[in-house]
Parts: C-alpha cells; sequence; structure tokens
C-alpha cells in the first residue's frame, strides 16, 4: 500500500472522521464504523484532505481533464480543495464546479456553482464516499444536461466495499459498470483494516481483535460478493 494512503487512513482517524464501534446507518442498518466528511473542519484538515484527494486522482486517472465537480453539499469543498492541491502539487490548472439543490433565479443565476460547464470538458467527479449510487443518479443528469462533457472518473475517500443494490458488487462498481467511467477510493475497508489491525493510532488501537471479529461479522452479512 502506497504511503500516503496509509497516511490518509491515519488521518481519518486522527480527525475523528472514521470511528469504530456500534452505530445506525441512515438506511437503518446496524454497522461497526461510520465515517463522517464533515468532521474535516480546520484549515489544515482541509488542506491535508485536498491533497490526498490530488494524489489518488494523479495516481488513478492521470491529469488529463478540465473540471473537478463536486456534487452538493459536501462535494462543494471537496471540489475547491481538490483543484487548489491540483495546483499546489502538480501545477495543474483545473477549474471546479458544483451544483446547487436548487436552481437559483436572480442573481448568479442557474443549478451550477465555480466554473460553468464546455463541451467538450473532461471532468473528474470528487465525493465523500459512495453506498448507494443514489448522489451520481441525481448529479450525472445534470452534468450531461448542461454541457456535452466526458466523466473521466469518480474519485471517493473511501470505500466501504458493501454490496450495492444489485447484490453482488459494491456500489462503487456499480456505478462504474452502469455509467462505463472508472471509479475508484483513496482507500477501501479492507486497506483500513489491514492497517490499523492491533496497530497503535493516535496512541489507542483502533481495530483490535474484537472489532475485527465485529468487521468480519458485517461484511459476512454485507459486503459485496466480488
Amino acid at each position: 500500500m502506497e504511503a500516503y494512503k496509509q497516511e490518509f487512513i491515519e488521518f481519518m482517524v486522527e480527525s475523528d472522521v472514521l470511528k469504530f464501534g456500534d452505530f445506525t446507518l441512515k438506511s437503518g442498518r446496524k454497522s461497526p464504523f461510520f465515517m463522517n466528511a464533515g468532521a474535516y473542519v480546520t484549515g489544515s484538515q482541509l488542506h491535508r484532505l485536498g491533497q490526498f484527494y490530488a494524489r489518488a486522482i494523479h495516481d488513478e486517472f492521470g491529469l488529463d481533464f478540465d473540471v473537478v465537480f463536486g456534487p452538493a453539499y459536501k462535494g462543494i469543498p471537496l471540489s475547491v480543495i481538490t483543484t487548489m492541491a491540483l495546483s499546489e502539487l502538480y501545477g495543474k490548472e483545473a477549474r471546479y464546479c458544483s451544483n446547487r439543490k436548487e436552481v437559483k433565479d436572480h442573481g448568479d443565476t442557474g443549478i451550477l456553482l465555480g466554473s460553468a460547464l464546455r463541451d467538450g470538458d473532461r471532468v473528474v467527479i470528487v465525493e465523500d464516499v459512495t453506498t448507494s449510487g443514489k448522489s451520481i443518479e441525481e448529479t450525472h443528469p445534470i452534468l450531461m444536461q448542461q454541457a456535452n462533457v466526458e466523466v473521466v472518473g469518480l474519485m471517493v475517500s473511501l470505500n466501504r466495499l458493501e454490496v450495492g443494490k444489485g447484490g453482488e458488487v459494491c456500489a462503487l462498481d456499480e456505478v462504474r459498470e452502469r455509467y462505463g467511467f472508472p471509479t475508484a477510493s483513496i482507500v477501501d475497508m479492507g486497506e483500513v483494516t489491514e492497517h490499523l489491525l492491533n496497530r497503535e493510532c493516535q496512541g489507542r488501537v483502533v481495530i483490535d481483535d474484537k472489532v475485527k471479529a465485529a468487521l468480519d461479522a458485517y461484511y459476512e452479512q454485507y459486503g459485496a460478493k466480488r
């Protein structure tokens, strides 16, 4: 595993973004872990987060694209910090773009924030986590309605590796199969478990044998089959 991925895993724990215990998800499902990207709140955290996204995009998709698009709402700051980090790390001058939940009918009208989309633009989408693919179902048509663009790929911070709606592959793979563009994550839960198992992080072990057993049981029931 690349060093920056190991750093990102520890960064999630340090930032109180990734937690282990007993949680009830929005779906009502009981989970032994919870990831909340809204816990990145300081300038230094956001600066580092943008760099992790930029590195992963560089490694997975390259730099041949024009726009970083972040679906509302959590994707809005992600698109901004990633665009800044791409410039800082690679000298890549991409434009940022996000959507509004509602069309604005006065002042800066329309459904987009940031850059307009142009025919021929190559777009990278950034999200925090993809659990069901619902966000892409909502935002992909918006992209296509604005201009004749090409989606280069979707980058999320964490792939939960849970089975998607089809009952076989994870939601991130379902997005790739449905829309035909590459999908990737900075890390997935398999890498998280491998790196943190019985390893001290922030002065404590966050995945011990008991937590590992809970994760194994969870994925036995809800994990992607392939």
